[in-house]
């Protein structure tokens, strides 16, 4: 069983498992309207062997994780997360979002996505898989990119 320090209740030193009711908490904590994003309460649920993949990147290791969060939190201005469904099966918990993302010199811009969780037998993320269109929702704000992107997409992709 790989992981990180188990996440545990301070008043009690009880291991806390990683259910639904849980990870809408903790996610919708992590993602901050007024400021920057803040994974540190998260990544005890991560394995040392995690594999990240979404749009742009595939990440192997829990070093490699934390260092593209941390990225990730050097670049934004405010970084807010809107879960919208959560549902779990077995060790596979599928939430879809929208994620508001403030950067130095653009626009707030609004990506709408989903993520795959899966979990060991200890309840430990060990893939995390996130899926959004990354351009689509970028050109969204850029009225020139906007309408050439959605041209190029209906003309070549139906």
């Amino acid at each position: 069983m790989t992981q990180i320090n188990e996440p545990t209740d301070i008043a009690t030193d009880e291991i806390l498992p990683l259910t639904v009711d849980r990870i809408r908490t903790l996610w919708s904590k992590t993602y901050n309207p007024a400021g920057k994003p803040d994974w540190s309460h998260i990544f005890p649920y991560y394995a040392d062997d995690i594999v990240f993949q979404d749009s742009i990147q595939k990440v192997e290791g829990f070093d490699n994780f934390k260092a593209m969060c941390q990225r990730l939190t050097k670049r934004c201005k405010s970084l807010k997360m809107d879960i919208h469904n959560l549902i779990q099966s077995d060790n596979v918990v599928l939430m879809e979002w929208t994620m508001t993302m403030s950067f130095r010199r653009s626009p707030t811009t609004e990506m709408y996505g989903a993520t795959r969780l899966t979990l060991n037998e200890a309840g430990i993320i060990t893939h995390q898989r996130d899926y959004y269109d990354l351009w689509g929702d970028i050109f969204n704000n850029v009225p020139v990119w906007r309408r050439m992107y959605r041209w190029f997409m209906r003309k070549f992709f139906g």
